[in-house]
């Protein structure tokens, strides 16, 4: 194996590896917990929409950034 390699994998690789599945798992994880918040607290379709389209919208623009930028070719 070349020196700066784990299992032939570079640092840059895993590093983007652990970014895109790791950050996905992580959003997987808080819309679970905005899932269960609405639930719990009987929030209704309306107040469950509202939950998630408030609480959500950071991701959105972290999938967003992603998006554009696998367009762009960046």
């Amino acid at each position: 194996m070349p020196p700066g390699t784990l299992w032939g994998f570079t640092e840059a690789q895993i590093a983007q590896f652990g970014l895109t599945f790791g950050i996905g798992a992580f959003i997987a994880y808080m819309l679970f917990i905005v899932y269960k918040l609405a639930r719990e607290s009987k929030a209704g379709r309306f107040g469950t929409f509202v939950l998630f389209l408030v609480l959500s919208f950071g991701m959105v623009g972290f999938l967003a950034k992603s998006l554009i930028q696998w367009v762009i070719g960046i």
